[in-house]
């Protein structure tokens, strides 16, 4: 569904992304992770033809976004990473525009509508003004509306930033449900529980490359199943061990104590990078 071969991007000076190569399969669910700055919304933006790319290229759904930019962009929704919807319209006239954008009829319009709403929990704020609306219900409704002309693909840019815990994790439901509907989704964050819960295969992204990929059971098994996180006068360092039993041995031996945890997929990435995921 998604081809990027040796992409370039740079502003100004600025390295973007670093000659980036990628392949997410059709119905998958994939993220990427990596610093602030490391190119993650960069690549969303190319993606969905909001930005153009310096050299490489970039095929969705087998069209070539410099080809057919138009033909590719129908086949994708976006979530940003920001509330971008009109607050001064109601819940459901934001998915009347989006439709009628989409050159969607008045009768599918209102069928999406119905049933956008109801899949997302919002039937009975139909009527709502947005800037009535909390956090969590305006992504939801980012949602349904990225959803309204039946994409193949779905981008989400940091979905769930800014969202308490409780809210957050029912927009995970969410986006699982979405996901077994056999949309693929392209997700960036920064949340490392939110990529072990929903991806079935991430990415790692730092300084514009790409330097990882695999699913994140099998990319954390590579460091170790558990962790012991020494403090020192610099901080602390971690060590990985393959059982409970070999980290709790060498939790005994050190003087002044430390924390075991099992084992995560920042630790992957710091371990690769030398840099936490933020």
């Amino acid at each position: 569904m998604i081809q990027l071969y040796d992409v370039h991007k740079s502003y100004g000076s600025k390295v973007a992304l670093d000659g980036l190569t990628l392949s997410v399969a059709p119905g998958e669910l994939f993220a990427f992770l990596g610093p602030n700055g490391a190119g993650k919304s960069t690549t969303i933006s190319l993606l969905t033809g909001l930005a153009t790319y310096d050299r490489g290229q970039a095929l969705l759904g087998g069209l070539d976004l410099r080809r057919d930019p138009l033909k590719a962009k129908r086949l994708c929704g976006l979530v940003t990473q920001y509330p971008n919807l009109d607050a001064e319209l109601s819940v459901g006239e934001n998915l009347d525009i989006h439709g009628r954008l989409f050159g969607l009829s008045a009768k599918k319009r209102r069928e999406k509508k119905a049933e956008l709403l109801n899949y997302v929990e919002l039937a009975d704020r139909e009527n709502s003004l947005v800037k009535t609306l909390s956090g969590g219900l305006k992504r939801r409704l980012m949602l349904a509306r990225a959803l309204t002309h039946e994409p193949k693909v779905l981008f989400l840019d940091e979905p769930t930033v800014g969202l308490d815990p409780a809210i957050r994790r029912r927009v995970w439901s969410l986006i699982k449900k979405i996901n077994q509907d056999q949309v693929t989704i392209f997700l960036t964050t920064h949340y490392i529980e939110e990529a072990e819960f929903l991806a079935s295969r991430v990415g790692f992204l730092n300084e514009g490359r790409l330097i990882k990929t695999g699913q994140p059971q099998e990319i954390m098994a590579s460091f170790g199943e558990w962790a012991v996180d020494v403090y020192g006068q610099d901080g602390y360092k971690s060590q990985y061990f393959p059982d409970r039993e070999k980290a709790a041995d060498f939790l005994r031996t050190l003087p002044e104590g430390g924390a075991m945890r099992r084992v995560n997929l920042e630790d992957v990435f710091l371990g690769l990078t030398g840099r936490k995921v933020d």
